[in-house]
């Protein structure tokens, strides 16, 4: 399965997106395959063809979204000890390319960065970009984990509530973690990352 088809169900919430996994490696091995990086064996020359055009035809973000979307990314996968940053799997790269391909995402991920860098001149008096890595932290979780649940006399739960005014940038933010997560673990980081190795493997 290719990666456009994968967003495609998980943004639509048709599977989660561990689920993901199971079609990566065989991805890396038709790429290889062809000596196109970018492409694999499932394509028809038409989609091949479709797919180099928006190769061609650049960037859709701005060099300065395509910032954002660099921090954002590495904010949600950063590098460890095991494998490398989103940012170092290309992952905006490829958000790049998703919206290019499906223009549907084209205002709400433009809509949502400039709503992210709106909220930070009015709290910090400066772009996302600018803002230091505490102040990105403490503005990506407010948009992060709008529902977190917190133990409340003894073992009783109650559920957080968005803070009024952050509800789009939930939103956006549940996009951006989406793409993330899928454009990192399709690409050979990420696989290697989970140490997938193949479902035949446990059977050997």
């Amino acid at each position: 399965m290719d990666r456009r088809k994968l967003i495609k169900l998980i943004t639509t919430g048709t599977i989660a997106v561990p689920a993901v996994i199971a079609g990566c490696k065989e991805e890396e091995k038709k790429t290889e395959a062809t000596k196109e990086p970018q492409f694999n064996l499932d394509r028809t020359k038409e989609e091949l063809a479709y797919e180099k055009s928006l190769l061609a035809a650049g960037k859709f973000f701005t060099d300065h979204e395509m910032a954002m979307i660099t921090v954002l990314a590495d904010i949600i996968i950063p590098k460890d000890d095991v494998s490398g940053s989103a940012s170092d799997a290309k992952v905006p790269e490829f958000i790049d390319f998703i919206v290019q391909d499906m223009p549907q995402y084209q205002t709400p991920m433009r809509g949502g960065l400039r709503w992210l860098d709106m909220a930070c001149l009015k709290r910090y008096n400066k772009s996302f970009v600018d803002c230091s890595q505490q102040e990105k932290i403490e503005m990506v979780d407010d948009i992060a984990y709008p529902e977190i649940q917190y133990e409340e006399k003894g073992n009783k739960t109650k559920k957080g509530k968005v803070k009024p005014g952050m509800e789009a940038g939930v939103s956006f933010f549940s996009l951006m973690r989406n793409f993330t997560a899928t454009g990192f673990y399709t690409s050979q980081i990420g696989i290697k990352d989970i140490g997938y190795i193949g479902i035949w493997a446990g059977l050997l």
